[in-house]
C-alpha cells in the first residue's frame, strides 16, 4: 500500500496547535488517504521546503477539530509510511514544568513518560507480535539537528529533557502538576508518546520540537496568565517553528546514520509461518522485509 509516486516524501511534518500550515512550504498536492487504521487527523500536504521533499499534516486537524484522545495516531503515522517519509519532526504546545523553561522556549526532549489511558500506541497485535527497544525514544540524529536549527534562527531552546504526555483534554490539577515536578520533569503535553511509539515501530526516526507556552498550573504567578497571552504565545512560537524546520530540512544529511530504521530487525517474536494472512497484508509496509515469503 504505497501513495502515487509523484507524492512521495523524505521529512514529515507534524503541526501542531496553533500550527496547521506552513508558510513558505511551496505545496505541491494535497493527499487524502486511507489506512488499514483509517483515515489520517487531515490530508497530507505534499511539496517541497529548504529543496528538500516535505509532507506536513495538521495533528488536530486544519480548524483543531480534534481532541487529543481523537487522534488517530496509527492513521497518522501510517500515511507518513506510505509517503516514503524517514524522519518526523513533531510540532508541540507544551506547557513548563521547570523554571527554567520560559514561555516562547523550545526544548527538544529526549525521553517520554505516559500518563495516557486509552490511546492505541502499537501497529501490532493479531496474531502479530514485536517488541521494539524503547529506551531512547527519540532519534538522536534529528534531535541535534533540530537543536542546531534552534540555535541559527535565534531561538532559545534546550536540547534533552521529559516531555510527559497525560491523557486530557483537562489539564492538571495543580497537586498533579506538582507530583510532576517533584519528578524532574521538564515539559507536560498530551499528543507526543503514541506518535514517538509508533513512529518507532514504524523505523521512523522522530524528534518534537516542544514548544512553551505557559508554566503549567504550579507557578505562582499562572493565575496571573491569560488566555489572549496563551494564544500570543501560540502565534509567535508558529512562527518560530517555521523557521526552524526550514532550517532543519536544509541542515539534515541525506543519510541517515542512527539505528531508527532498522528498529524492527529483533523485534519480531512471532513466527513467521503462524502470522494471518489478513495481518500480514496490513502490516506489509511496515514488517513485510522481515516476515519473508510464505
Amino acid at each position: 500500500m504505497q501513495a502515487p509516486p509523484d507524492a512521495k516524501a523524505e521529512i514529515g511534518v507534524v503541526g501542531g496547535s496553533g500550527l496547521y500550515t506552513m508558510p513558505g512550504f511551496q505545496v505541491e498536492r494535497e493527499l487524502r488517504l486511507e489506512t488499514p487504521w483509517g483515515a489520517p487527523s487531515d490530508a497530507f500536504v505534499v511539496g517541497a521546503l529548504s529543496g528538500r521533499r516535505v509532507a506536513f499534516l495538521a495533528r488536530h486537524g486544519r480548524g483543531h477539530r480534534l481532541m487529543p484522545s481523537e487522534i488517530n495516531f496509527r492513521a497518522n503515522i501510517y500515511g507518513f509510511k506510505m509517503l516514503g517519509v524517514e524522519r518526523i519532526i513533531s510540532l508541540s504546545a507544551v506547557g513548563s514544568l521547570k523554571e527554567e523553561h520560559r514561555p516562547l522556549d523550545f526544548v527538544i526532549p529526549d525521553q517520554f513518560v505516559d500518563r495516557t489511558r486509552s490511546r492505541a500506541s502499537t501497529f501490532f497485535g493479531e496474531g502479530l507480535v514485536a517488541h521494539i527497544s524503547f529506551a531512547d525514544p527519540v532519534c538522536p540524529q534529528l534531535a541535534r539537528v533540530l537543536y542546531e536549527a534552534c540555535t541559527a534562527e535565534g531561538v532559545r531552546a534546550s536540547l534533552g529533557g521529559t516531555y510527559l504526555c497525560i491523557e486530557g483534554p483537562a489539564f492538571s490539577t495543580k497537586a498533579e502538576s506538582n507530583l510532576y515536578r517533584s519528578w524532574g520533569l521538564d515539559v507536560i503535553g498530551m499528543t507526543n508518546l503514541p506518535e514517538a511509539r509508533l513512529a518507532r515501530e514504524a523505523e521512523i526516526c522522530y524528534a518534537t520540537v516542544a514548544m512553551v507556552t505557559d508554566y503549567d498550573c504550579w507557578h505562582p504567578e499562572h493565575d496571573a496568565v491569560t488566555v489572549n497571552q496563551i494564544l500570543e504565545n501560540l502565534t509567535r512560537n508558529a512562527a518560530n517553528a517555521v523557521r526552524v524546520v526550514a532550517r532543519a530540512a536544509a541542515l539534515l544529511p541525506r543519510k541517515r546514520e542512527c539505528t531508527c530504521g532498522s528498529a524492527l530487525a529483533h523485534a519480531v517474536i512471532t513466527d513467521p509461518k503462524a502470522v494471518p494472512e489478513a495481518t500480514r497484508r496490513k502490516l506489509e509496509l511496515i514488517v513485510g522485509k522481515y516476515l519473508g515469503s510464505r
